[in-house]
């Protein structure tokens, strides 16, 4: 009688806790947003409006968008889309049981991005997503971000990025070679530049994070690959607490994925101990505050095997998506493909190569990179999450809930950027952009991407040198359908017709 009566009890807290956590929280949530005046899509239970989510971006990926037209925010972002234009910019919808307030305001934004991060932090990742990211920057909070932050600061300083020039000009060169190869006597030459790009910047961002040869990186570039497919699925669903732990297929998978690259990334830790004297790659960088070098106070293997993965993820994918865009903004924009052209030409000489004393002079092929990321920012969103209760202009926040900032949203919006807000004008950044939340591809505050000056000077020798070598058009058989995966790219790939340059 008393095990039974000891059940009965326990079930019914369980049954109370469930009731209040999923029930009565978000409801009374709910009811304080609207008092205020904030409305949105009903919660439901459990799943919040994940369902109606997936629906409307199978929908949205399920039709191109005819020319090569850039109002994109429809079929990158279709939940703001809808929801935006039924509630307005500022509204309240649920992932699973968290409450989403979705800013679109850039007063709301910069408010939300340059506070503290004992208030305001990166919101957590499903657990079932961090094979992906690892533990590294993005996936950090507190103090442990803290610290990491200033380790990988010190490597990211202008010093070694310049040291990775070279490599990354050889690493261009290699490509372009390829291509006039392929070309052979043909007058044009069809290109999917998609997985080109993918395939360079991973091999940029591999020397430069671990000084080794990209052969022995290749199978942690196609894990990857594999990676963010799973992650894309786990960021898109609700986690069930213990879920990452069951023998599931993908569970498994996940499991066999990550042994399998921190194994590869310690083989790589090994040969870089014998041969890392006097270099400037990242791993070295990290290293050299390590605490296997004489205990100190730094990061653990693990750690750094988590930041390298990090880096290098993250710096192969978002480039690899801004080059491709930006080679078909020219493409398509002849005008600033040949006024690009013309800055290169003057700028490098001859034969001449992009140098990291030059690459300041290419002010032309800069702004067409800062207009790129405009209209394709890398992420159609970034979300924060409030640690305390907080006030954004006139709103009261309650601590826990998550502020979802619809960047690609911002970044066309003609109230802010003008009528011409859908279209490709790179000069509109012969100035600064006036309001520091109307533009924040690499965000802004203290999480601001710490790889930005790396992703910038990259895109801009890879530009440069493909712009002095070849024309380039787009290809008749592209399909312009911008979907957003775990960034921001083309769904069918990206198909261009390019030119030789006799000169």
């Amino acid at each position: 009688m008393a095990l039974f009566l000891a059940t009965i009890l326990l079930l019914t807290l369980a049954s109370l806790k469930f009731f209040y956590s999923v029930i009565w929280v978000p409801w009374r949530t709910q009811q304080f947003f609207r008092k205020q005046g904030v409305k949105g899509p009903n919660y439901r239970p459990f799943y919040g409006n994940t369902a109606e989510m997936t629906r409307m971006t199978e929908e949205a990926q399920s039709k191109s968008i005819s020319c090569l037209n850039h109002d994109i925010v429809h079929r990158v972002s279709p939940d703001y889309y809808q929801w935006s234009a039924k509630y307005g910019k500022t509204f309240l919808c649920w992932f699973g049981t968290t409450p989403r307030l979705v800013l679109a305001d850039p007063d709301m934004i910069k408010e939300a991005l340059l506070n503290t991060t004992d208030i305001v932090d990166r919101d957590s990742f499903n657990p079932s997503s961090r094979p992906l990211f690892g533990q590294g920057l993005t996936g950090l909070m507190g103090h442990k971000w803290a610290a990491h932050r200033k380790i990988v600061t010190a490597a990211f300083n202008m010093q070694n990025i310049k040291a990775w020039v070279p490599g990354m000009v050889a690493s261009v060169t290699k490509m372009l070679d390829n291509w006039e190869a392929e070309m052979g006597e043909r007058d044009e030459y069809e290109l999917e530049i998609h997985q080109e790009f993918h395939s360079l910047s991973a091999e940029i961002m591999f020397k430069a994070a671990l000084g080794s040869n990209f052969e022995i990186g290749r199978r942690m570039f196609e894990i990857q690959q594999q990676q963010e497919l799973l992650t894309y699925q786990a960021m898109h669903n609700v986690y069930i607490p213990g879920f990452r732990f069951l023998p599931t297929k993908m569970n498994r998978l996940r499991w066999r994925l990550e042994s399998e690259t921190r194994e590869i990334m310690r083989t790589i830790i090994k040969i870089h101990g014998k041969t890392s004297e006097n270099s400037t790659n990242f791993l070295s960088m990290l290293m050299s505050g390590s605490k296997m070098n004489e205990h100190k106070e730094g990061l653990e293997i693990e750690e750094v095997i988590d930041e390298c993965k990090t880096l290098f993820y993250g710096g192969q994918e978002a480039t690899a998506n801004a080059l491709t865009w930006a080679i078909l903004l020219l493409a398509q924009n002849q005008e600033w493909q040949n006024k690009a052209r013309e800055e290169v030409l003057r700028v490098c000489k001859g034969n001449e190569l992009p140098a990291a004393e030059n690459l300041q002079e290419l002010k032309i092929v800069g702004m067409i990179i800062k207009e790129t990321l405009r209209l394709y920012a890398p992420d159609n969103s970034m979300s924060r999450r409030t640690l305390k209760n907080f006030k954004v202009g006139s709103l009261n926040i309650p601590a826990g809930t998550e502020f979802y900032l619809p960047q690609i949203a911002v970044h066309h919006d003609t109230k802010i950027w003008g009528v011409d807000a859908n279209e490709f004008n790179p000069a509109r950044f012969l100035e600064p952009p006036k309001h520091l939340g109307a533009y924040f591809p690499f965000g802004i505050g203290s999480r601001i991407c710490i790889g930005r000056n790396l992703a910038t000077l990259q895109a801009k020798i890879v530009l440069a040198m493909i712009i002095k070598q070849f024309f380039f058009s787009v290809s008749p058989s592209y399909v312009h359908a911008p979907m957003m995966l775990v960034t921001v790219r083309p769904q069918y790939g990206a198909h261009i017709l390019v030119r030789k340059i006799n000169q």
